[in-house]
């Protein structure tokens, strides 16, 4: 997207699970990709002075993967935005993608904006957390408290929650929820890229704040996704059993008013995104795709 918007892009990336999924881009001559690791200083030393704009994307992204490996998260997540964060000048725009998984086990029925305090479960949530409040504290920055993901693209993720259950129903037909009353918020992820592009052209009035990204008509809980599902694939069986627990303990519903507020609006809606799922499945029947290594 922001090729198409004549954007000269570089790109870094340890490639950590073989994506290709730049390759289609690499015709442009305005993008250039550096397969390298952002731990490495003297790397960040040369190429951050040069940029107008970065979006530290690089991240150790979920729960699991987090759980499994918090000294590489902390080091990735967290440490390497503080070492960005001090190579940059003030000039150079910053914009953050952070998760709204850090609003924890949010109360009944009140809506969760960036005012309401962060309570962090997981280490993916608190390492996210604490890079947040350290690029917020320093100003020249706008951060996004994204909703879970969902959709398909060049190198998508089964292990998201709409992602998953889509796949279950398409090839199991069947699903086994656990804590199914939980409830969270969900951003088809080309909208997840076009809001990078709206802080880029609307940076000087938004800087400063931080902005939850979702769909404000999908709060829903996982048996209410699973009902959506249904109605795209009938035969979709499922059940409630005391079974295990979410990593991540997200329970909330949250409010998208401030991005909203700022001109940003979500193109493509829950149920558009189930269909799309539905119809790359028929391509993809097997999981294949995701942060877990």
């Amino acid at each position: 997207m922001l090729l198409e918007d004549d954007h000269e892009i570089t790109v870094v990336d340890n490639f950590m699970y073989q994506q290709t999924s730049l390759l289609d881009c690499c015709w442009n001559p305005r993008l250039a990709v550096v397969r390298g690791d952002v731990r490495d200083r003297r790397l960040l030393e040369d190429l951050v002075p040069k940029a107008d704009a970065i979006f530290p994307l690089a991240c150790l992204t979920g729960a699991p993967i987090c759980a499994r490996e918090p000294e590489t998260a902390r080091a990735v997540n967290l440490e390497q935005i503080k070492t960005i964060a001090g190579l940059a000048s003030p000039e150079q725009l910053i914009v953050f993608p952070c998760t709204n998984s850090g609003y924890g086990i949010g109360a009944t029925d009140i809506y969760c904006d960036e005012e309401t305090p962060l309570r962090p479960i997981s280490v993916y949530g608190q390492v996210k957390a604490e890079a947040e409040a350290f690029l917020l504290d320093r100003g020249n920055c706008v951060t996004f408290r994204f909703a879970t993901l969902f959709g398909i693209s060049p190198r998508m993720r089964l292990d998201l929650l709409v992602n998953d259950f889509t796949f279950r129903a398409v090839v199991d037909r069947f699903i086994v929820l656990f804590e199914p009353h939980f409830k969270r918020n969900y951003l088809h992820v080309r909208d997840g890229a076009r809001v990078f592009g709206h802080a880029l052209a609307n940076y000087d009035r938004m800087k400063g704040r931080s902005y939850n990204v979702g769909l404000s008509d999908a709060n829903l809980s996982k048996w209410e996704l699973c009902e959506a599902i249904r109605k795209h694939i009938p035969e979709f069986y499922f059940v409630a059993a005391e079974i295990g627990e979410d990593p991540d303990k997200r329970n909330y519903l949250v409010s998208n008013q401030r991005i909203e507020d700022a001109g940003f609006r979500t193109s493509i809606g829950l149920d558009a995104g189930i269909a799309e799922l539905v119809r790359g499945y028929q391509i993809v029947r097997r999981d294949q795709h995701s942060n877990i290594r």
